[in-house]
């Protein structure tokens, strides 16, 4: 997940939009209406995660992720910055592969198990990475 993928500034610029469309269409479709982005609170790994701070117009704001992986939120108020949400993701996709195998679940939930396993991986091998975080 850590491989380094090098995109012009076109692509890139191209790869970010659509990955807010991404974003906003997800929170959509489960009923959360999107006001606005805090853009200085949302980072981008292009082409494999984009973390939005999205602002929605019932329930506050939410972390949305997105990328090469599967797109999901969780509030705002579980994670104080880009890095602990991305700590938060790979925690929570852990539990919900280990709920998926302990429910005996059909081969595509095995496999969306596995998945999610993987890209939970990743993501935390993003949130030990001290170079990607200046700010720290």
């Amino acid at each position: 997940m850590t491989e380094q993928v090098n995109l012009t500034q076109e692509q890139q610029s191209a790869w970010v939009r659509e990955q807010y469309q991404k974003a906003t269409k997800y929170l959509a479709e489960k009923g959360l209406v999107t006001e606005n982005v805090a853009p200085k609170e949302s980072r981008y790994l292009a082409p494999v995660v984009a973390v939005w701070k999205l602002n929605t117009l019932s329930d506050g704001a939410v972390w949305v992720i997105s990328g090469d992986l599967p797109c999901d939120h969780i509030p705002t108020t579980v994670a104080d910055s880009v890095r602990e949400t991305l700590r938060n993701f790979s925690m929570k996709w852990q539990l919900q592969a280990q709920n998926i195998e302990n429910n005996g679940s059909d081969k595509t939930q095995l496999d969306f198990a596995k998945l999610l396993i993987s890209k939970a991986e990743g993501l935390y091998q993003l949130f030990e990475n001290d170079d990607l975080w200046p700010e720290k």
